[in-house]
């Protein structure tokens, strides 16, 4: 009876760091990576695809990234997707192959991106405490309805607890490892 709640708790939790991380990665820190461009949706005869589906993204070096449209027709509409995006990038376009040179960041604006992870990894801390708590009211009901024990309900408790503190330490590596890159540069 409680096995499935831990369970489920701890996915729901896990789920909550993955897309700490994955948000994330999409986050400009000033060196090249696929995933700043990788999120990006083009209209691809008609509907919304990723831009890995219709062009081969690379890393050239540090500051810059290539993008290759497999159909000609498509560079214009990439480009346009690129600059259409919240990213702040300039794309120049030479044939069917399109360039991304990244600019070093300020100092302000590193800290205000700092400032934004921070703010990210204390709402997926929330989500987790709200997984958490009703993980425990689950908890009470069954010993409420005389299911499980009093024992059973405390031990339950302090298992979510501990399960709870791991993954908010986790949520604390992945921001420190972020802010570290930021501030890096």
């Amino acid at each position: 009876m409680i096995a499935p709640i831990k369970t489920d708790a701890e996915m729901r939790m896990q789920k909550s760091v993955e897309t700490l991380q994955h948000d994330l990665s999409k986050l400009r820190t000033g060196r090249a990576s696929i995933s700043l461009v990788d999120h990006l949706k083009v209209n691809y005869y008609g509907s919304e695809v990723p831009l890995s589906q219709v062009a081969a993204i690379a890393v050239v070096d540090a500051r810059s990234l290539t993008i290759t449209p497999w159909e000609k027709s498509m560079v214009q509409i990439v480009e346009k997707a690129i600059i259409a995006s919240d990213l702040g990038l300039n794309p120049n376009t030479a044939g069917l192959v399109i360039r991304i040179n990244l600019p070093p960041l300020t100092e302000q604006r590193r800290k205000e991106l700092a400032k934004h992870v921070h703010h990210e990894g204390e709402s997926a801390k929330v989500a987790i405490r709200n997984i958490r708590r009703d993980a425990m009211g689950q908890i009470k009901d069954l010993e409420k309805d005389k299911k499980i024990s009093e024992d059973d309900e405390r031990r339950a408790e302090t298992e979510i607890q501990k399960l709870t503190d791991r993954l908010i330490v986790s949520v604390d590596e992945v921001v420190k490892d972020k802010e570290k890159e930021l501030l890096a540069m």
